[in-house]
């Protein structure tokens, strides 16, 4: 039995063994090994407004960089304020989903540009404590709320959502209308840009 034993726990240290070999092995990488930073400076010009942005060209990888690139829902409804500016003026405004990084926050305060307040809160979907956080710091609440290009196509189920994408409109329209909400598209906002076609819907509480 004593042997039996040994033997048995020669086997057990040399399981162990291999375990802490095969552990040497592993690479963990981390996040920001897949974060590309190497943003450049780029203009964009709507109406009088010109924004200088730091920002990727697109993107590199498969990690998720959705807020480090401006994209073309982004373009479309900013070119629509700039012509339309008494829609956000004297209104105190939330946008949804802007990824924005805060240096390009700090740039566009010392530039001149601002002519509000501008400040960024972290927002992850369906982070009840980052949404508590949020409605502390503006207890009265938000004028106006915008949004340019936040839904996510989630990998299983894009390819779903990328087949009924010709009739994204009318999914738009019933959500909105199943919470209790008036959805009007905006006149003369359907447009392409970049290949892709935006349009501006004007969301209002029934």
């Amino acid at each position: 039995m004593a042997d039996s034993g040994s033997a048995s726990e020669r086997r057990e240290e040399g399981k162990k063994g291999r375990e802490e070999e095969e552990e040497d092995d592993v690479v963990c990488l981390d996040p920001s090994f897949f974060v590309d930073r190497s943003y450049e400076t780029t203009t964009f010009t709507f109406g009088s407004q010109v924004l200088h942005l730091l920002c990727l060209r697109a993107a590199s990888t498969d990690y998720d960089l959705t807020g480090q690139l401006v994209w073309p829902g982004a373009v479309l409804m900013n070119t629509y304020l700039s012509e339309h500016p008494e829609t956000v003026k004297d209104h105190s405004i939330i946008e949804l989903g802007s990824g924005i990084i805060k240096k390009n926050i700090e740039m566009q305060s010392c530039s001149g540009n601002a002519n509000a307040v501008l400040t960024a809160e972290k927002l992850e979907w369906g982070n009840y404590v980052h949404i508590s956080n949020i409605i502390e710091k503006h207890p009265s609440g938000f004028d106006l709320i915008l949004g340019a290009d936040i839904y996510i196509l989630l990998s299983y189920f894009a390819t779903l959502l990328l087949s009924l994408i010709t009739s994204m409109d009318v999914l738009v329209l019933k959500e909105a209308e199943k919470h209790g909400m008036h959805v009007k598209e905006v006149d003369g906002t359907r447009t392409t840009i970049s290949n892709l076609e935006g349009v501006i819907y004007d969301i209002t509480l029934k």
